[in-house]
């Protein structure tokens, strides 16, 4: 598994769209905000020519000019990391005009984004061996006072830290407006982990794989879907597999999961984290967050971790996709070192 070079102290970050773009608000004055923090921390900036598009659709422009900004800003020798301007909903149709074959034999480069991104994230490590981050899109960057979630992606991307902790409270409802851009995290509701088994200490050891259940199941079955060499390539690590959701409701998640274990992507799995999915507290016949995953994900016999601080209700804990790592769980605490070297 190939790690990049981290971030240096005067090194150059290069902004992609191959998702939405900040072509509106509250995301434009969040970019400006992320540019002018990132540019007093002494960096050099490369906006790609789909920052501020808005002609694609559920996709910052064409498929076709995603595509080309993800090679280009890839094969970049004055770019050293990769920040993704934003989440969407069709980044899927943009796999078709990258060049994978490339990506895979140029020196590797931290990307960093979440949700839809997932179609990078997932795919660098699994189709290139090449780590990635799940972890916050470059607005997120611009919030008046950075939230310790988001000093630890920027310390990862500048190899300061390798290992994440649970944060103590999460954002239930936003207070980030088009007229309030900046406004930090609203943590309000006390991080409750649901584990299995329950009332016990559990640590596993694994190499971290996943991301947006939504976009892992839209590519299983697909040519991308490389995940059975994958997962034989690394059997002797074993897999702890890190998923959240977006638009899936319970019944949706209960199909996904059932969906991605029949076609074999669970093998040699060693546990599962499972971020807060944005249909949080929701229950339908009877099936609630929780059971949708129990149902499908207990007949592995590996811990299952629920609630955890991942994807679309922050904060979230940035997780190098890809990456082995050892997860350890005392309570309600949560810590994931992770091997960057």
């Amino acid at each position: 598994m190939r790690i990049p070079e981290f971030l240096p102290a005067h090194g150059t970050i290069g902004f992609v769209a191959p998702a939405f773009g900040c072509n509106i608000e509250p995301y434009r004055s969040c970019f400006a905000s992320t540019q002018e923090k990132l540019e007093k921390l002494g960096h050099k900036l490369v906006n790609g020519p789909n920052c501020y598009a808005g002609d694609g659709i559920g996709i910052s422009s064409t498929p076709e000019n995603c595509g080309r900004e993800i090679n280009e800003f890839f094969a970049r020798e004055d770019i050293d990391v990769l920040l993704s301007c934003g989440g969407g909903e069709l980044m899927c149709e943009v796999l078709d005009y990258v060049d994978f074959d490339q990506l895979k034999h140029c020196p590797p480069k931290w990307f960093m984004g979440y949700s839809d991104n997932t179609n990078l994230t997932f795919l660098l490590p699994t189709l290139c061996d090449t780590v990635a981050i799940y972890g916050p899109c470059a607005p997120a960057l611009g919030m008046r006072q950075w939230h310790p979630a988001i000093q630890d992606a920027y310390d990862i991307l500048t190899g300061k830290t390798n290992k994440v902790q649970g944060y103590p409270l999460w954002e239930k409802e936003s207070l980030k407006t088009e007229e309030n851009p900046l406004e930090p995290y609203h943590v309000t509701e006390p991080r409750v982990l649901h584990c299995e088994p329950a009332g016990q200490d559990i640590q596993m050891e694994g190499r971290l794989i996943g991301g947006c259940l939504d976009c892992l199941a839209n590519l299983v079955g697909t040519k991308y879907d490389h995940v059975a060499e994958f997962a034989e390539r690394y059997a002797e690590d074993g897999f702890i597999w890190f998923m959240e959701s977006c638009d899936l409701n319970v019944m949706s998640i209960r199909r996904a999961l059932w969906q991605l274990s029949h076609a074999g992507w669970f093998r040699h799995v060693k546990g599962f984290l499972i971020g807060r999915p944005l249909c949080f507290g929701e229950e339908m016949f009877g099936l609630n967050q929780y059971t949708a995953v129990t149902s499908m994900l207990s007949g592995y016999d590996v811990p299952i971790v629920m609630d955890v601080d991942i994807g679309h209700l922050p904060p979230m804990m940035p997780l190098v996709s890809g990456a082995k790592a050892e997860v350890t769980v005392t309570g309600n605490d949560i810590t994931i070192a992770m091997d960057l070297s």
